[in-house]
């Protein structure tokens, strides 16, 4: 081999390491690792992921999504309280889901519930994480909890809503 040769097939390989390593390069659309405590994991039927197939996020994350407050009673707490938090269905966006589906919210106790895609509509539910502008603890349902605005609709107040409004959630699972 001559050593034009050999330059030309070092350039080539040079160009293939270049352009394969582009391309598993980060894009804007990926989601970054937590730097924080780890929260709330969604896996099943998403898109993005940051963790061998599942989406892992922190506060930090969960706040960096466009957030939605509202101000409701519940059957579960005092008076009127105002909840910040993401909508689920711009957590669901943000991870890729395309379409309708329905999300298996579980607990810390493993206790779980099914949210149905009729359920999951632009501003509601939301995935709390601040209950009157601060963070709350698992004695206080937190540090996440699903939370429909109830004083707003009827269709908000009844047995199946207050079922799918799951406190110390840690868990989704997306169904197509």
């Amino acid at each position: 081999m001559t050593v034009r040769a050999g330059r030309f097939l070092a350039l080539c390989c040079a160009a293939a390491i270049c352009a394969a390593s582009s391309s598993v390069a980060a894009s804007p659309a990926d989601l970054p690792a937590p730097a924080g405590t780890p929260l709330l994991t969604v896996d099943g039927a998403i898109a993005r992921s940051n963790d061998a197939g599942r989406a892992v996020f922190d506060l930090d994350m969960l706040q960096e999504l466009p957030a939605r407050s509202f101000r409701t009673s519940t059957v579960w707490t005092e008076g009127v309280r105002e909840f910040t938090g993401v909508p689920l269905k711009a957590l669901l966006e943000r991870l890729g889901v395309d379409g309708p589906v329905s999300v298996s919210a579980t607990a810390i106790n493993d206790y779980a519930v099914e949210i149905p895609a009729d359920a999951i509509g632009d501003q509601a539910p939301i995935i709390a994480y601040h209950i009157d502008g601060a963070t709350f603890s698992r004695r206080e349902k937190g540090p996440l909890w699903v939370v429909f605005p109830y004083d707003a609709e009827e269709r908000y107040r009844t047995e199946v809503t207050y079922g799918q409004s799951i406190w110390q959630l840690d868990r989704l699972t997306v169904r197509p």
